[in-house]
């Protein structure tokens, strides 16, 4: 049985998908700007989460140059959303040991003079409030499912999208609390999804916005809030860490951000095109947690919370053409990502902020459904485009390993420094797709993790706990086989499953169909696990795992 389909439409001239401070920019800029042309447009944001921020994961440096341009007077209005970094450092790790780099040798375009270190989530959860003062509509436990377009031609233009039906059982079959999704149709739509977006993908497919360009590369990214006692908390510092546990078996690198009321964010960002099929980044994170250094300052902490997510790290080889007929895509959705400062949510806002300029105007001039090329033109002619250009060679210099990596992305931003980037106008480019870079198990070491002394290492069922994830156990399953066969066919077989270690929540397991030693192993999906960081999407080796949106509202809770 399918549930029928009937379904409400609401009209607007501005749709945004995605509640992000990107989506959020997007919808404050395009109201500031309607109001300067003194024009009226009905704008509307539409966010998965159950709540705006629900979904965004805290624990970050803000660069505050797009705030300070959205909302100039921000830092008065809410001066509990961060604290200004004062005390920045980068360490060298080993095993047991640490080096601090001197802060004299470390290049301006790495550093964070006058950034703040925020709670995204409160900085999120701020955003949509300023957005729903000002009379910008908010739907919250929305998942955008599929695209709408005018016709079914091949060029057909998006003008909205249909959000997903709530309440059916993983047969199609309505429940009880049944309500059928909403067409949200607009004259212009911003795609605003984040990382891997469901829909940016299929809008680049259908308009051949990435002929051309390299593929896009991705990280892992692994955030802790953790409690510390108040002797080893000091308010503004920031400190990022390079070397162990990943050398010699992927590049990343981690972090601590002391963030307000002795709380400190720990993380490592483990990047997707690591080689061994036996590498679990969530172990790697696990394992870096043990150094002497993190340690020291968890010792007598309290853990409150985790999460994971995966990160866009192409740079401009990998920003696709940006905008197309019906709408743009924005933020990390293009791929607008500092890599080396681990930053974009300042460039991210940028960007949303240009692509609504163009969308106003358009509507301005009583357009519709057109494609926003002046986008595509201001955002290359903006600080937020000059900046990602600038460390476009430091993501892919990390290819000639640890050592090899840090000496050419050294010079490379030295060379910017002292203005000799005119002269290097060589750009390097990313060959593979972080999917093929896998090599078969029997051409690499097995990996071995030590147990979790659960005092600061920790196994991913507790792990998963304090992330707040929630599914409904009966609904359609999320995380799509497109061949149901091939994960015991190859995966297994050629990989040694890496989708049991890849997963940040253990959502994915072999176990013996039967109960005779004898029993094949099959694939076993536990989406309810699922924190939505999209990483099977990205890294199964033949990208036979489709992630798309659950149930409204489903997925992780991340409060703090």
């Amino acid at each position: 049985m399918t549930a029928t389909l009937q379904r409400e439409s609401m009209d607007y001239d501005l749709l945004i998908v995605g509640g992000g401070p990107a989506g959020l920019a997007a919808a404050l800029r395009a109201k500031q700007t309607a109001i300067a042309a003194n024009i009226d447009i009905s704008i509307a944001v539409v966010e998965k989460g159950a709540a705006i921020g629900a979904h965004t994961l805290s624990g970050a440096l803000l660069d505050p140059r797009a705030m300070d341009e959205l909302l100039p007077d921000w830092h008065r209005q809410a001066p509990s959303l961060g604290d200004a970094v004062t005390d920045e450092s980068l360490w060298l790790l080993g095993r047991a040991r640490a080096f601090r780099v001197p802060g004299w040798s470390l290049p301006k375009l790495i550093r964070h003079h006058n950034h703040v270190s925020i709670s995204l989530n409160r900085l999120t959860a701020w955003l949509g409030e300023q957005a729903e003062a000002v009379g910008i509509d908010l739907f919250t436990g929305f998942a955008a499912a599929q695209p709408l377009y005018a016709d079914d031609s091949p060029h057909s233009p998006l003008v909205g999208v249909v959000t997903g039906d709530f309440g059916v059982d993983r047969q199609g079959a309505p429940k009880a609390n049944y309500q059928p999704g909403i067409e949200l149709r607009a004259r212009y739509t911003l795609l605003a999804e984040g990382c891997r977006g469901h829909l940016s993908r299929r809008l680049e497919e259908r308009f051949h916005l990435r002929d051309g360009v390299a593929p896009q590369k991705y990280g892992l990214g692994f955030r802790e809030l953790w409690r510390i006692p108040t002797s080893q908390y000091q308010s503004g510092k920031a400190v990022h860490l390079l070397g162990w546990p990943l050398t010699g078996r992927a590049s990343g690198g981690g972090f601590i951000y002391h963030l307000h009321d002795q709380h400190v964010a720990v993380g490592l960002v483990v990047h997707l095109d690591y080689k061994n099929p036996s590498l679990s980044p969530f172990d790697e994170f696990q394992r870096f947690k043990t150094h002497p250094m993190l340690k020291a300052l968890l010792h007598g902490g309290e853990r409150l919370s985790y999460g994971a997510r995966a990160l866009v790290e192409g740079g401009v080889q990998s920003l696709p053409k940006l905008s197309f007929p019906g709408g743009a895509l924005v933020g990390d959705a293009a791929g607008m990502v500092n890599v080396p400062r681990t930053q974009g949510i300042h460039t991210s806002m940028k960007s949303a902020m240009l692509a609504a300029e163009a969308a106003v105007k358009a509507l301005a001039q009583r357009r519709a459904h057109d494609t926003l090329d002046e986008y595509n033109t201001a955002l290359r002619a903006s600080w937020a485009y000059d900046e990602l250009h600038a460390v476009r060679n430091i993501k892919p210099s990390l290819r000639y390993g640890f050592a090899g990596g840090l000496l050419g992305a050294g010079l490379h931003l030295w060379a910017q420094q002292i203005g000799l980037g005119r002269l290097l106008p060589l750009t390097l480019q990313h060959k593979v797709p972080d999917h093929q870079a896998l090599h078969p198990a029997a051409e690499m070491p097995v990996l071995g993790y030590p147990p979790y002394d659960n005092v600061t290492a920790f196994d991913r069922a507790s792990s998963v706990y304090l992330s707040r994830t929630q599914h409904e156990d009966d609904q359609p399953c999320h995380l799509r086989l497109t061949d149901a066969e091939l994960p015991e066919r190859l995966n297994l077989l050629r990989y040694g499953g890496p989708e049991r270690l890849y997963c940040p929540a253990g959502v994915y397991d072999y176990r013996p169909d039967g109960d005779t030693p004898e029993a094949p192993l099959t694939l076993r999906i536990r989406a309810a696990n699922c924190l939505h960081c999209k990483v099977c999407d990205i890294k199964d080796p033949t990208l036979n795992i489709g992630w798309t949106p659950p149930e409204g509202g489903s997925g992780p809770h991340y409060a703090v």
